[in-house]
């Protein structure tokens, strides 16, 4: 399979999308004509730069209102595209895309449209090219594959084929096992978005909210499954309209459209395996079943409040690092590290953004399989001296600087503990936390997508619709991503301003990602109990909060005040109820929350995070001061 991306996909110049788009491991590139227009540079120069970015044009596009016009502007068409094909000729492509007439002025008819393209493909043929017509979802007379595609057939012209845009038919709701009955190769092109299924005309919904397959809910994998069924064998290319995009990161922007691709051909691969052929088979998606570690970064007086503050959260040292300057502490299956080395990630990570979560361990199958599903998807993968770190598990560079290992039962996680680490007498009982429920990552809005896209495409995991969440400050946009064991929750909440929570985290951090971590216990009354004799301080709730939950809840008697004593907040959905306890802001201004899941509740109780996020405020510290 040959992979592709519109230059229209990638924030920058030409110079920039291209580099951006050889980075991130594609085989071509779709010119978009204002791109290129743009460029202070000919045809000439840019197919070469192209090519010396080891990459193919594989389209040229797009060629507007061409079809069904009336004389003189029939002919004035034809000069246009002649003029387009010198252009592609000194680019060093062959294929241009002709989308269909939103014109004025355009006539109609199926067999007037295919004279004109039969006509043109003779033009082509002539200077060995070839042209696609695209139907595009708000053509004046075609709108539709299905029409586009008749049209086709009746040019009956070697060097005119169809060329199918995902959005184009997902969009207007058109069955894509419509396309099981075209030949594949008069399918010279396929064109890949996904979009947010949103109630809006068609062209701007196109123009603004296109995203990557996967990060949307228009049924690409469906789509991609028809047309491979056709033994279509050409190019796979994204074509996407974003705001968020182009005002993005090229880099990133274009890796997020690798890694969509290469995930969707493999789902499209593992639905359809006879019809997917010269794909390279790539391990599934990881069944994430947990977090084994999360490790900090820290030092000095920093390191030693946080300390403190496990401590106060039940947690016991339980051993420090045989030649390192790092702490390991526990309570049940949960294990904190705390890092104060001076070279390395952690250190690294220290001296950008102060104390903070460096790296998280998650629980695998096989953790080589999760690195090898990792690579393919174009994850970096992470590396350090032996003898600066404590892990050799296999790992990767994940979001926003931070680390992943994958930790499986074969790769010796409870060796690292035994072997690298001197025991500490554990003198405590405990709080009664039994392990990580979730963790809370905080990022900018237009990163969101990226984040989701990141957790689907590598591991098992089900995203949430996203809701919206108000801040005293603000407005928060949150979604959670779920592996369907339940094991391993995310999560993400994305902020477009430093004023709410969590933009202030951004800011203050540097743009660390864990904002919180959730933390289970079976008896949240019982912990709280514990956590008060050890000195816990919880965030302070206020009573209208109280108030209000008696009014909207049948809560049993005496529940109330234990609420009300504890400081805990309540939700219930169905007959599932779960109950939430937050900390204060620990060193680096991370919160731990304490919840009780009860049976059938698997939501995050965002009702009550507005009020949450108010106490949280009313805490912090004025806006402006410095961190201590």
């Amino acid at each position: 399979m040959k992979t592709s991306i519109a230059t229209v996909t990638v924030a920058g110049d030409l110079t920039e999308k291209l580099a951006a788009i050889a980075a991130a491991g594609f085989d071509g590139v779709e010119i978009f004509e204002q791109d290129f227009i743009a460029h202070d540079g000919g045809p000439r120069e840019v197919g070469r730069m192209v090519r010396d970015h080891g990459l193919e044009i594989t389209l040229f596009q797009p060629f507007r209102d061409f079809e069904c016009l009336p004389e003189p502007l029939r002919s004035k068409a034809f000069d246009r595209a002649r003029h387009k094909f010198d252009t592609m000729a000194d680019l060093g492509t062959d294929l241009m895309l002709i989308c269909s007439s939103c014109h004025p002025r355009a006539l109609g008819g199926i067999d007037r449209a295919a004279d004109d393209l039969a006509e043109l493909g003779e033009i082509a043929a002539g200077r060995g090219l070839r042209i696609g017509y695209e139907a595009l979802a708000w053509g004046r007379h075609v709108n539709d594959h299905r029409d586009a595609w008749e049209i086709v057939r009746r040019a009956g012209h070697p060097a005119t084929g169809l060329i199918l845009d995902s959005f184009h038919s997902l969009g207007r709701r058109i069955d894509p096992d419509s396309i099981r009955s075209i030949p594949g190769d008069r399918i010279f092109f396929v064109q890949l978005a996904d979009a947010p299924a949103i109630e809006m005309d068609l062209l701007y919904w196109s123009r603004h909210f296109r995203n990557m397959p996967g990060e949307g809910e228009l049924g690409v994998e469906r789509f991609m499954r028809a047309v491979m069924a056709t033994s279509y064998a050409g190019p796979v290319s994204l074509e996407i309209f974003n705001d968020q995009f182009r005002g993005g990161e090229p880099k990133s922007v274009a890796r997020d459209g690798y890694r969509s691709l290469i995930a969707l051909m493999d789902d499209v691969r593992r639905a359809e395996p006879d019809v997917v052929q010269d794909l390279p088979a790539i391990p599934a998606r990881v069944a994430a079943e947990g977090i084994g570690f999360v490790e900090f970064a820290s030092r000095g007086d920093e390191a030693a409040a946080l300390g403190a503050s496990l401590r106060s959260l039940g947690f016991d040292l339980v051993g420090r690092h045989r030649s390192k300057e790092i702490d390991l502490w526990r309570q049940g299956d949960i294990r904190i590290v705390v890092n104060r080395e001076t070279e390395g990630h952690a250190a690294h990570t220290w001296n950008a953004r102060g104390t903070c979560v460096c790296d998280i361990g998650i629980e695998v199958a096989s953790g080589e399989a999760a690195l090898s599903r990792a690579r393919a998807l174009g994850a970096d993968p992470f590396h350090q001296e032996i003898g600066v770190g404590v892990l050799t598990l296999p790992a990767i560079r994940g979001l926003a600087g931070s680390v992943l290992h994958f930790v499986d039962q074969t790769n010796g996680l409870e060796k690292v503990w035994s072997d690298e680490f001197v025991p500490v007498p554990v003198k405590g009982a405990g709080a009664g936390l039994t392990r990580i429920d979730h963790l809370d990552q905080t990022m900018g809005y237009e990163d969101m997508l990226s984040w989701t896209l990141f957790y689907t495409s590598l591991f098992d995991m089900e995203k949430s619709p996203i809701l919206d969440v108000i801040d005293p400050n603000g407005l928060i946009r949150a979604q959670d991503v779920t592996s369907r064991g339940g094991g391993f929750r995310v999560t993400l909440n994305a902020t477009e301003t430093h004023r709410t929570l969590a933009g202030g985290f951004l800011a203050d951090s540097f743009g660390a990602s864990v904002h919180q971590i959730a933390m289970a216990t079976d008896d949240i009354f019982a912990t709280a109990r514990a956590l008060a004799a050890r000195g816990f301080d919880p965030l302070p709730i206020p009573e209208n909060y109280y108030d209000d939950l008696e009014a909207r809840f049948d809560l049993p008697p005496g529940l109330p005040d234990r609420l009300r004593a504890a400081n805990v907040l309540y939700d219930r959905v169905g007959g599932g109820e779960f109950f939430q306890l937050y900390s204060r802001a620990l060193p680096g201004g991370l919160y731990v929350e304490i919840v009780q899941r009860g049976p059938g509740y698997h939501r995050y109780g965002e009702a009550n995070a507005p009020f949450r996020i108010a106490a949280q405020t009313r805490l912090a510290r004025p806006k402006g001061m410095p961190r201590a």
